[in-house]
Order: C-alpha cells, then structure tokens, then sequence
C-alpha cells in the first residue's frame, strides 16, 4: 500500500480484507489499484475493493482481467499520489506480466514486480518461455541499483536456500542469509530487498557467473550458454 495520509493505492490485491483493515486502521480513502498479472492470488480482492471505493483498477494489456480497467503497457505511465509509475512488461511468469517502476518514492526509486523478481530467485514459467523470462529479469537488474524490490510473496528463505546450493562461495548471499534469518526470526519481512542486493546473490540474475554455470551443468551437462544456465537453474529450482 501507498498512501498520503488521505489516499491510498494497493499493489496486487489477492485479498480484499487486510486491505479493509488497513484503510480503516489508517483512515484511508482507497482510491487506485495496480495489479501485475492475472493469477487470482493478485486479483482476488479486486471486485470488492472496486466496489465499495470505485477505485480506478490498472492493469496488463494482453491478459484476462477482471473488468472494468484501465488496461497498460510498455512505457505508459500511472499517476499514483502525484508520483509517476512506469510500466515495465516483464514476460515469463505470465504472457503479459507487467511491473511498475518509480524513480522516486520517498527515499528512492521503487519497484511493484509482482512475481516476475522475488528476493533471491524468480517466478515460474507458467506461461512464458526461459528467454522471455530471462530477458524480463535482466531489465529489471538494469535498474538503479537502490531500487527496492517490492515483489509479491515473502519466498526469501526458500529461495536463499536453492541460491547456496546454486553459489555457496558467494559470501554476499551467505551474509544475506544470515540477515534474513535474524528477521524471520524477529516476525519481520525480509522485503525489499533492493536491485543492487539481488545482482549480488540472486542466482537467475547471475546466469553468467562461472561457480552458477559449473553448479548448473552438474544437473545438465548438455548445457553451453547462459540462456541455457537460466533455463537449467529453472528447472532445478522446480524440483528442489
């Protein structure tokens, strides 16, 4: 959630009843609604949150969403809160998967990538193929790298687990780990996380490191270049 003390906008609602008990702890008035991807656990709470505030929905172009919405993608903007959202397509998890960038939020720029980058791994090719996915997460590592990375589940531990099977020399992601630990610990998120953090230990966005490769071809020995190392990394995380 987003908001200015009187407005307020939601990313990705799956469930519309802590977003109603956020509104009125806070004395809310919702008034927009972004959303990444057509999976219901990201647009369950749409109709009711629409409903009862007439919030203005966003949302991908090339999926079936629920209507009525303002349909948006590559380069268009959202105005959020006087704030300017680019709209990144981001293919791989979905065939029209879309994210929303700001370069300023508060105190930096901001990232809504839905489940296209989490903390530490990416999301599954239901739809979409390894290339798609892959180029969809290098334009996301092009990002300034203080952008913090508002991703949609709190998968950080799993994931951190896979990327040291993965990388377990990078003593980047085994420091990481160990933070995050202490905040699960503490009953507190592990996000975001931010772009520079995820070039550093997140081993789909690190495809081309020489101790990712050799760990991949382990699994696949068939493998020859870094689309190949992606889509095998894919796979094994499938399976872990």
């Amino acid at each position: 959630m987003l908001h200015d003390g009187q407005s307020a906008w939601v990313v990705d609602p799956g469930d519309a009843d802590p977003v109603f008990q956020a509104l009125a702890a806070h004395q809310l008035r919702l008034e927009g609604i972004l959303v990444t991807h057509h999976h219901p656990d990201h647009t369950a709470g749409v109709a009711a949150l629409r409903l009862s505030s007439g919030a203005q929905v966003y949302g991908p172009y090339r999926e079936k969403m629920p209507e009525p919405l303002r349909r948006v993608g590559q380069d268009d903007t959202v105005d959020v809160l006087g704030l300017t959202f680019q709209v990144l397509e981001v293919p791989g998890h979905t065939n029209g998967h879309i994210a929303y960038y700001c370069a300023a939020v508060d105190s930096g720029p901001m990232l809504f990538c839905g489940d296209t980058l989490f903390s530490g791994g990416c999301g599954r090719l239901f739809e979409g193929t390894p290339p798609q996915m892959l180029a969809s997460l290098q334009k996301l590592a092009a990002l300034p790298g203080d952008t913090r990375v508002g991703c949609t589940h709190e998968y950080t531990l799993s994931n951190l687990r896979f990327a040291l099977e993965v990388e377990p020399g990078n003593a980047d992601l085994v420091k990481y780990q160990h933070r995050c630990l202490a905040l699960r610990e503490a009953q507190t998120p592990t996000l975001p996380s931010t772009i520079a953090m995820e070039r550093a230990i997140n081993p789909f966005l690190r495809s081309n490191e020489a101790e990712i490769a050799a760990s991949a071809r382990r699994f696949d020995a068939a493998l020859c270049d870094t689309q190949g190392v992606f889509a095998t990394l894919r796979t094994w995380k499938n399976q872990f």
